[in-house]
């Protein structure tokens, strides 16, 4: 993977979508946390092509900010751009607009990990 490389995502802001649905507040805006899921959705996106068969990445971070609030009804963009590399480690700076501008923005981590064996370690937690 390359530094630069970049991925967009849209969505358009439903019910399922705002802060009351996420629990994160009162009202019929888009939630931080659906911000934060599209983030994460967009960068796991752009790493995807880059990957192995039994490779995949999870988030481990992820500092952002929620700038502004978009109704139900609006339209919501998110960039990801890898902006560092480090082994497994993936860095992207993430910015989210709506139609009038940008709503978040931020520093996402990702780590390329072997799926199989980052499930074994997930689920043997259960025993």
């Amino acid at each position: 993977m390359e530094i630069g490389i970049k991925n967009t995502q849209k969505t358009a802001v439903s019910e399922k979508d705002t802060a009351l649905a996420h629990g994160s507040g009162t009202l019929r805006v888009y939630a931080t946390p659906a911000m934060i899921a599209l983030m994460e959705n967009t960068a796991m996106n752009l790493a995807a092509p880059y990957l192995s068969e039994d490779e995949a990445t999870v988030g481990t971070e992820i500092n952002v900010k929620h700038l502004s609030a978009t109704p139900v009804g609006g339209t919501v963009s998110c960039e990801a751009e890898l902006v560092e590399t480090d082994g497994r480690c993936l860095v992207f700076m993430m910015r989210a607009f709506d139609d009038k501008g940008l709503i978040g923005e931020g520093t996402h981590k990702r780590f390329i990990i072997k799926t199989e064996k980052f499930l074994l370690k997930a689920y043997d937690k259960l025993k």
